[in-house]
């Protein structure tokens, strides 16, 4: 096998022992899985929850809760300014130009549908184009497949090579004039690919195309501008942010959230209503109908400022490190494949092994308590492009140190023995 080089970032990563007192934060590190340490690398799918994150869960239903922007007493105050509080943080955390920019959805999932269900079935119509990447997560492209089939539009898919990155070349070539919008993810989940996002919203901008960025990996392993990147549209979720599951963020420019119409009915997207005629909230209340998830989105709030206080990019520049770690090591087992060689790699290692089916990777690894994916990930057509039915994908946060890469191979190595 030819070996495979990672470049290095260049920003000061996260020392050993600030690693070890981080991980420290997080309880369900501390525990035994069939009578060993735990070692965690499914980060990709969910990330562990820090005990502020929590705690502050607790606090909220144990001191504070009241239903949001319907109250006048001190509980409903407490929430509603706590809830708001939260969106301005997510503002900051992504650089939007305003925290009404800000939608709370359930989930990156939520947030793409969304778009489909509002922006798409408006602007986009018999003949037109959607573009999505091969790359993508289910969830970036079954709600545009289906806008095409009920709009009689297309869906074009831009090409990924044997190394997991796009064909940019072939990408310029996709966008015309029926091109209405292209829909791309930022990491790749099954490959851990970063796509040059920025270089594709200025190539489909000078067409005159708007772009929704998937951002449910690259939120939590760096920095992310929204203003930078001039994406018209970017989703993540709070539950791979170290946060709560169940919430999720949705950013528009807001030339788009005032024209998309909303996209459930119900209470506090209104404005007014009469038997005869209902007029509806500006953005971002628009598209926020119903009770919301006030605990959740609180503690997202708590996540947020955990994470800013260790910092994004030095958080992003320890893991980079890691799965060079690991890529060298896992490239020394016989049989050993690695899916998704990309020269820009965010910390995700999909490989499959000789003899032995990803489930039984999985499974086997638990029992020496490695708790890793196996499976199609949600991403299919990317499985089919090359040739394989699933991956066993190991994904690495900020908490994982170089003995659980470690750990990794040793059990590793104990499938290929039982295989091979």
């Amino acid at each position: 096998m030819t070996p495979l080089v990672l470049e290095r970032t260049q920003v000061q990563s996260l020392s050993p022992e600030e690693v070890l007192r981080l991980r420290a934060d997080f309880p369900v590190l501390s525990q035994q899985v069939y009578g060993k340490p735990l070692v965690y690398l499914d980060n990709a799918a969910t990330t562990q929850k820090p005990q502020v994150v929590i705690d502050r869960i607790t606090d909220y239903y144990a001191h504070e809760n009241g239903t949001v922007r319907r109250g006048v007493y001190k509980l409903s105050e407490q929430s509603t300014q706590a809830f708001d509080e939260t969106r301005r943080k997510v503002a900051q955390l992504i650089n939007a130009a305003s925290a009404s920019e800000i939608i709370f959805t359930r989930g990156t999932t939520e947030a793409i549908n969304l778009v489909a269900a509002t922006f798409g079935r408006t602007f986009i119509g018999a003949g037109d184009e959607i573009i999505i990447s091969a790359i993508e997560h289910h969830a970036n492209i079954v709600p545009w497949q289906q806008v095409c089939l009920e709009r009689g539009a297309t869906l074009r898919v831009i090409p990924v090579s044997d190394a997991g990155e796009l064909d940019l070349d072939a990408y310029e070539a996709m966008l015309n004039e029926r091109t209405k919008l292209v829909a791309v993810v930022h990491i790749s989940n099954a490959l851990g690919t970063i796509n040059p996002v920025k270089t594709m919203i200025d190539r489909a901008h000078a067409m005159g195309v708007p772009v929704l960025v998937d951002g449910a990996q690259s939120t939590p392993h760096m920095a992310v501008d929204v203003q930078a990147l001039d994406c018209d549209f970017f989703a993540f979720s709070g539950h791979k942010l170290y946060g709560p599951t169940g919430v999720g963020v949705l950013y528009g420019k807001m030339k788009h959230l005032e024209a998309m119409p909303p996209y459930q009915f119900g209470g506090d997207m209104i404005h007014t209503v009469t038997f005869e005629k209902t007029t509806f909230a500006k953005p971002p209340g628009k598209f926020e109908a119903g009770t919301p998830a006030i605990a959740e989105v609180i503690a997202l709030g708590t996540a947020i400022d955990y994470l800013q206080a260790i910092g994004l990019e030095r958080m992003g520049a320890y893991e980079h490190e890691l799965l060079a770690y690991a890529t060298e090591g896992i490239q020394e087992i016989p049989g050993v494949s690695i899916i998704g060689t990309a020269k820009e790699k965010a910390g995700i290692l999909s490989f499959t092994l000789k003899g032995a089916h990803p489930h039984d990777i999985g499974t086997i690894l638990d029992r020496e308590g490695v708790a890793i994916r196996a499976g199609h990930h949600c991403a299919q057509p990317i499985m089919d492009r090359f040739g394989v039915s699933a991956t066993a994908r190991a994904s690495f946060s900020f908490y994982n140190t170089r003995q659980d890469v470690d750990a990794l191979l040793a059990a590793i190595r104990v499938v290929n023995d039982l295989f091979n």
